[in-house]
């Protein structure tokens, strides 16, 4: 049987009474980041994205998502603690939307990216990526497509490192664009990627530590109580 994962895209604007909800299960670590925000929109989007994934690991592990716990490792990737370890999470946010990804038994990263419509994509490709990545970005037909293409990649080699646990800097220079499994330099690895549909505007990828393929399921919404 094939490993899976599961992957939640939802939007970061909920109604007052939801947006309550997810405040009062955040623990107080998350709502003094949340308060540091400088916009009331970045910080209802932070409570948001970690209410939800609150919500759906607690679901996935029969927990009260108030009572589940993460602990950092050494580059900053939260991991759930014991007894819940055996399950990964990950979470990303852009614009206005959210990502979650929960699998078990393999690392997960997952990464949502606002297609930004300014900047320089073909600069900062040509500074931080792979020169055959860069030259793919510079083909792109217009400004437009550019973009999405700088933001495709970007988002492919952020949701790589989110699995792996490591860096982004010393990893951008990873060739993504071809082939689904990718060699991360730190921590040193292969992790396998699968890109996601997604709305306009808007790139999404999974990883998943290891070379075996996997299913995914992505949803939009957080549905009902499994």
């Amino acid at each position: 049987m094939r490993d899976a994962v599961r992957v939640w895209i939802l939007p970061a604007a909920v109604p007052a009474d939801e947006l309550a909800r997810y405040r009062a299960i955040l623990d107080a670590d998350e709502r003094d980041r949340a308060a540091q925000f400088g916009t009331e929109v970045l910080r209802d989007r932070f409570t948001v994205a970690h209410g939800a994934l609150r919500v759906l690991t607690g679901r996935a592990t029969g927990t009260p998502p108030a009572a589940l716990t993460w602990r950092r490792g050494r580059y900053g990737k939260p991991a759930l603690t014991a007894p819940w370890s055996g399950l990964h999470t990950s979470l990303s946010y852009s614009g206005a939307l959210v990502a979650v990804a929960l699998s078990e038994g393999r690392p997960v990263g997952v990464d949502i990216q606002h297609v930004a419509p300014g900047g320089d994509p073909v600069s900062a490709s040509a500074r931080f990526f792979d020169p055959r990545e860069a030259r793919h970005v510079a083909a792109g037909p217009d400004q437009a497509g550019r973009a999405l293409r700088f933001t495709r990649l970007w988002a492919r080699k952020e949701a790589a490192v989110k699995a792996a646990g490591g860096r982004l800097w010393p990893n951008l220079g990873v060739p993504v664009h071809r082939g689904d499994v990718v060699e991360c330099v730190e921590p040193a690895g292969p992790h396998r990627l699968a890109d996601l549909p997604t709305p306009a505007g808007y790139a999404v990828a999974v990883a998943l530590a290891g070379d075996r393929p996997y299913d995914v399921d992505c949803r939009t919404g957080l549905g009902h109580d499994e």
